[in-house]
């Protein structure tokens, strides 16, 4: 492979993946191992839930963790990715957060299937309490996992639902 085609591939594609890495796995993780006491503990603001019963305190703390140790284990090869990696992980888990308020603000039920909404606030707060760090990827990269971003939520929903670990496919 011609090394400009190299340097193109790696810039648009492949350093995005592992840069953003740590924030997909902190994302995906509460699915797997969330479940049990609400973080919101059950408070409501104006009457409605801050959250709701599908953001946990186990999941929370299963995606941080999940995310920590991916960028942990991505040090080893990019000895920035420890530093980068919890901050996008810590602003993956705002974000989702993040959406969930808004939802709930707005008057969506949980699990309620809401455009945009439920693909992209991790991806943009994760990217954004990254940026003071530097290494993000480029503008061709950012577009990249904009797309990739929403057909892994897609599929990933599906596949979950399809395994019983989500009750909704989106």
């Amino acid at each position: 492979m011609p090394t400009s085609l190299w340097l193109i591939l790696w810039s648009i594609v492949i350093y995005p993946i592992i840069y953003i890495f740590p924030a997909y796995v902190a994302n995906g993780s509460p699915v797997i191992f969330g479940g049990g006491k609400p973080l919101d503990l059950g408070k409501k603001i104006g009457g409605r839930r801050i959250f709701g019963d599908h953001k946990t305190i186990r999941g929370l703390v299963a995606g941080l963790l999940s995310g920590f140790i991916i960028a942990f284990l991505e040090s080893f090869a990019i000895s920035y990715m420890l530093p980068v990696g919890i901050l996008l992980t810590i602003g993956t888990m705002f974000g989702d957060l993040l959406g969930s308020f808004v939802k709930r603000r707005v008057g969506f039920k949980e699990g309620s299937k809401v455009f945009l909404l439920d693909q992209y606030p991790f991806l943009i707060l994760a990217l954004i309490f990254a940026v003071p760090l530097g290494h993000t990827p480029s503008l061709f990269g950012i577009i990249f996992l904009l797309i990739l971003t929403g057909a892994l939520h897609a599929l990933t929903n599906h596949y979950a639902h399809k395994m019983r670990l989500k009750k909704v496919p989106w």
